[in-house]
């Protein structure tokens, strides 16, 4: 165990804090990588069971006018009323892959006087890029609709729109320009409307979570702390030899690590130099040892 005293030096015990320190902070990043990653797979879980659930009455979901719960995202609410085309708007710098355009915000007034805002879809620019060149029409009279709940957006600052225009769907402020109380907790993205219209702005497309790298970069994280202790180790071991390369013992063990190393098949780069040397030794270029004369023989030849 005396050979090991030099491991208790300050050099040493500072070099095992550190790779402690960072063994520490790589199992939290693992931690937080692993918290990350069942996150999204519980939104993945929330969005398809939401997306698949069966409709039911507004009022279910929507006990207010300003209630929303996020778990209730992409859940399918039926409403009923009558769409106010006239005071619909258009939400700008909305793209759909990477085409830009608009989507088509309705209200419908609903039988007790209020008003529910329905996301129709997504149309493309036009001609002037300011403003669609054509947008579908909601069918006219009383209609039954069925809509995806997405909670109300956040005002950006610094952001402006033309007249009719909106840069977020933010309900309290689109209810500022309706008569009568409206929902601005919560809008609908257009699912089906009954009766049709003959044309219809682009629905919008189930969502998909991607999973994201979070499970690869834990582990990762966990072979980082692993490895901070095995170079520890190895580094360690490498000093241990140097101190002690006169220790009977220790001049054993690299005689012995010599025989094993020698006993290795021969790498690409051993085998390649040895036919460079044949080829040499073939072509002329070069002498075999066999070949080459002894001392004695070169000064017996002067």
């Amino acid at each position: 165990m005396k050979n090991w005293r030099f491991a208790f030096n300050r050099r040493w015990l500072t070099y095992l804090g550190m790779a402690v320190v960072f063994s520490v902070a790589c199992v939290l990043l693992s931690q937080w990588q692993f918290g990350r990653n069942q996150q999204t797979q519980a939104e993945s879980k929330l969005v398809t069971h939401n997306y698949t659930a069966a409709p039911v009455p507004v009022a279910d979901l929507l006990q207010t006018l300003g209630s929303y719960s996020p778990s209730t995202i992409w859940r399918t609410v039926r409403v009923d009323g009558v769409y106010l085309t006239s005071k619909q708007v258009l939400v700008r710098d909305r793209s759909l892959g990477s085409n830009p355009g608009f989507e088509v915000l309705t209200p419908l007034r609903l039988a007790n006087g209020s008003n529910f805002l329905v996301d129709r879809g997504w149309v493309p620019i036009g001609t002037h890029h300011d403003y669609p060149d054509y947008v579908p029409p909601p069918p006219a009279g009383a209609v039954q609709v069925t809509a995806r709940l997405q909670g109300s957006e956040t005002v950006l600052p610094g952001r402006t729109a033309p007249a009719g225009e909106v840069s977020e769907i933010n309900l309290p402020t689109v209810a500022r320009t309706l008569d009568g109380a409206t929902y601005t907790g919560a809008y609908g993205l257009l699912a089906t409307e009954s009766p049709t219209s003959p044309t219809r702005p682009i629905a919008a497309t189930k969502p998909v979570i991607d999973p994201g790298p979070f499970l690869s970069y834990a582990f990762q994280w966990i072979l980082f702390a692993i490895f901070a202790f095995t170079g520890l180790g190895w580094a360690l071991r490498q000093e241990y030899r140097i101190r002690n390369a006169a220790d009977p013992l220790e001049k054993e063990r690299a005689i012995e690590r010599e025989r094993k190393a020698r006993r290795r098949a021969p790498s690409d780069t051993d085998v390649e130099d040895a036919q460079i040397r044949e080829a040499q030794i073939r072509n002329g270029q070069s002498k075999s040892p066999e070949s080459e004369p002894s001392d004695r023989e070169t000064v017996g030849s002067r």
